[in-house]
């Protein structure tokens, strides 16, 4: 450490580099948050360390990933919880009433799920080009508000066809939100946070799915018939109005982007360590997308497709929406149980999200984690489809589905960290697989689930297993092509494993020295020491160091 105006700023660590050695840089020298370098967590800190990162990490540090915790996740967690909510209730809807109030009786079931995903296949790139030139705190919170609104209007559907419209604009308002809560998330987390992060989002729906059970159960119990309404319309009722203050809260807890936020949330201070944090890291600041760059990411290069395929064969090789309809064949359960008992998936779910999701952050590796989650879907689907088994073992490979739901959260998270060089690809990535996501699901589970084979869907399970090999093989394509092009580029693996270019690297290195107000060269024993400030710094720069000095 160096003073100057009695002030203490870090240096940077430097191991000797000349043209042919490989850099081995370590970033974590500089120490952008004031804290004490030698601090160690004590015992307590270090065992709920293992569990959420926050708790060992130094004090000022810690403050602000909790900020960031209370806010950015927080609101997700709420927003996609609410969205995983209604799809569930569609479904416990179904079972609970609505089919004999509205005389479901041919495809219909199927029909809302295509008129959603059209809408969905609609909003998704659309929505996620917009995020690029309006605020994320304007147009998503617009689209909870207005979703809110449509979801109490099922409520009031008295024919299929109500249904069918209203279905569509909810897809078409809902496409900002995971896609764009993905982008928002990987934009202001690291490595050893964001796999958690993004578990823990995913988690969300598994629990408001799991309660959706309960919830549906104890509406049918207690107002069904209430004021000459369904219980099942009640359900939507609750759900909307649910909505309206989660949607008024994200005008004031989404940060947008670490350079361009003005969340009053976040200090001076903070928003400029969100800045050398993510230069820090490698993670290069969002730009301005334009028609060209568009076509550049998606049909002149490999990078998208092996996550796009893989990406697809996740929304299309589920199977867990078709549990309670099992569970209601074997005629040995009431409506309520059958909509309680597949929240012990939901549960399982829960715990197999988190798990995989700490691991992976754990280990730093993403792919091995996700390989493990896969597989746990292609048994499910395996069993499924021999089918002529004991009812526990259908039991359990209806299980194995809700096992398998870690590879949503680890294959973006893996991917966010690969296309870490193009902030607005990571962004598209889940947008553009959602839209082709949602084309397939317009019609795959009425070719492979029709409604009048249930529960046994001999060939869908056969296909769906098809699909869930498909998905492995797009995984190691992915994985083979990431590894090649780090060594035909000009690419290293930084200390916090992502894949950056050598020379950008080192040009934000000096850049950061910079930032500290100081020059760093490396002395015989790796010592950086310095050499006075840095005499010509840009205005930005400039205001970047006064920030971090005054730490």
């Amino acid at each position: 450490m160096v003073v100057e105006n009695q002030k203490e700023i870090s240096t940077v660590a430097v191991q000797a580099l000349d043209e042919n050695d490989s850099p081995d840089i370590s970033l974590k020298g500089i120490n952008i948050f004031g804290d004490d370098p030698n601090f160690k967590p004590g015992p307590v800190a270090s065992f709920f360390g293992q569990v959420w990162d926050s708790f060992r990490k130094p004090p000022n540090e810690r403050k602000y990933i909790q900020k960031l915790d209370a806010f950015i996740l927080i609101y997700s967690l709420l927003s996609y919880g609410l969205k995983s909510l209604d799809v569930s209730n569609v479904s416990n809807a179904y079972v609970s009433g609505m089919k004999e109030d509205l005389a479901l009786y041919g495809q219909e079931r199927n029909l809302f799920n295509t008129f959603f995903y059209i809408g969905y296949l609609v909003g998704s790139t659309p929505s996620q080009i917009i995020i690029n030139r309006i605020r994320p705190s304007i147009w998503i919170p617009t689209c909870e508000f207005i979703w809110s609104c449509l979801v109490m209007a099922l409520a009031a559907a008295k024919h299929a066809k109500h249904i069918y419209i209203i279905r569509f604009f909810l897809g078409l308002f809902e496409s900002s939100s995971y896609p764009g809560f993905a982008y928002i998330l990987g934009c202001w987390y690291g490595p050893d946070e964001l796999a958690k992060r993004m578990g823990v989002y995913d988690c969300a729906g598994y629990v408001a799915n799991m309660f959706a059970g309960y919830i549906q159960a104890g509406i049918y119990a207690s107002l069904n018939g209430v004021h000459g309404i369904a219980g099942w319309r009640w359900m939507f009722i609750i759900d909307g109005i649910i909505g309206f203050p989660i949607a008024f809260w994200g005008y004031y807890s989404i940060p947008d982007f670490p350079n361009n936020t003005r969340a009053r949330w976040l200090t001076q201070k903070d928003r400029e360590i969100s800045l050398v944090r993510m230069k820090a890291l490698g993670k290069k600041e969002p730009r301005r997308l334009t028609a060209k760059r568009f076509f550049d990411m998606f049909f002149r290069s490999w990078r998208p497709w092996p996550f796009l395929v893989s990406y697809t064969m996740l929304w299309i090789a589920g199977t867990s929406s078709y549990f309670n309809l099992w569970l209601k064949s074997l005629n040995m359960f009431t409506v309520e149980e059958i909509n309680i008992i597949p929240t012990g998936g939901y549960a399982l779910g829960l715990v197999s999200g988190f798990f995989f999701a700490n691991m992976s952050d754990r280990t730093q590796a993403r792919w091995p984690w996700l390989f493990a989650a896969t597989f746990f879907r292609f048994l499910g689907s395996l069993l499924l489809a021999i089918w002529n088994l004991p009812v526990g073992v259908i039991f359990f490979a209806n299980l194995c589905n809700y096992l398998g739901e870690p590879v949503w959260s680890l294959l973006i998270t893996w991917a966010a960290e690969e296309f870490q060089d193009d902030a607005e690809l990571r962004g598209l990535l889940c947008a553009v697989g959602n839209s082709i996501g949602s084309a397939f699901n317009m019609w795959v589970p009425i070719v492979l689930f029709p409604t009048y084979q249930a529960p046994h869907y001999d060939f869908g399970y056969i296909v769906t297993t098809v699909f869930n090999v498909v998905d492995f093989g797009a995984l190691i394509v992915f994985l083979y092509f990431a590894r090649r092009d780090r060594k035909r580029k000009n690419l290293i693996v930084n200390e916090f494993g992502y894949a950056v270019d050598r020379d950008e690297y080192l040009q934000g290195l000096k850049e950061l020295r910079a930032m500290h107000g100081v020059d760093t060269a490396s002395n015989t024993d790796g010592a950086s020491t310095h050499s006075g400030p840095v005499d010509v710094m840009d205005e930005k720069t400039a205001g970047v160091r006064t920030a971090v000095q005054e730490l």
